[in-house]
């Protein structure tokens, strides 16, 4: 049996930016993405702590040593820049093999997003 479970997360890191003009996606600073074990193209779900919106979408890698945190598209309408969100993705995995297995859960600088 396949089961599905938390694979990486960001938790409560600040919205820099958010950008209605832009293709949908969330832009996350490469190194934030190296930390979490994230990749480009990757669904993401994303909690805003601020106002409980809830929902998917899928990472575009941002410059690296930005901070940057911006939602595009239609998920602009969902958040406010200084926002504090949970970026989480998911994977399938053996019922058996998941019962070891350990997600990567990274805690950025709240003022500057960047990696502890």
């Amino acid at each position: 049996m396949m089961i599905e479970v938390l694979k990486s997360k960001i938790h409560c890191a600040r919205v820099t930016e958010a950008n209605l003009n832009y293709m949908g996606s969330i832009t996350i600073d490469e190194d934030l993405l190296d930390a979490a074990n994230m990749i480009a193209g990757e669904k993401v779900y994303i909690a805003d702590n601020n106002n409980g919106e809830r929902f998917e979408t899928y990472i575009i890698k941002g410059e690296r040593g930005s901070g940057k945190i911006c939602l595009n598209g239609a998920a602009a309408r969902k958040v406010q820049p200084d926002d504090i969100v949970i970026i989480m993705s998911y994977a399938l995995m053996d019922f058996e093999e998941a019962k070891s297995f350990k997600p990567t859960v990274i805690f950025p600088d709240p003022a500057t997003n960047k990696v502890l």
